[in-house]
């Protein structure tokens, strides 16, 4: 992935516009929106942003708010298969379109956090079960 183009093409402007627009879609989403608790879609939203940021464009805020990423870590306790990979990425291409950035920039970000999602399933081919931790 070429973070200087997508940083330079899309901007922290269209990586928020983005995030704002996939967590418009969230509380609603039959799979994915029990995973997300209705009080805290404005720090969820935050954190994505801020890790996107930390990730293409080399900012710092993620980490010093939240140290080192630990995605897997810090997703264990929701129960992903590949049903919750794609609908995440199938909510982010909507996103993506919704914000209007560029066909190549989509490419590139689709490629990104098909690969991401994918890396946080942790239930077997076949299983699921959404639940929000107590």
């Amino acid at each position: 992935m070429n973070e200087n183009f997508i940083m330079e093409d899309v901007g922290r402007e269209g990586i928020e516009r983005m995030v704002k627009l996939f967590y418009k879609q969230v509380p609603e989403d039959s799979i994915l929106g029990s995973m997300y608790p209705k009080n805290d879609l404005v720090g969820a939203e935050e954190r994505l942003s801020d890790f996107l940021l930390y990730r293409l464009a080399g900012d710092e805020t993620y980490t010093q708010k939240r140290g080192h990423p630990r995605l897997r870590a810090r997703h264990m306790p929701f129960q992903i298969g590949i049903r919750e990979r794609d609908r995440w990425v199938a909510l982010m291409d909507t996103a993506m379109d919704e914000a209007e950035l560029s066909e190549e920039a989509k490419t590139m970000l689709h490629d990104f956090f098909l690969q991401i999602a994918d890396f946080m399933r942790n239930v077997p081919e076949g299983g699921g079960i959404n639940f929000r931790p107590q």
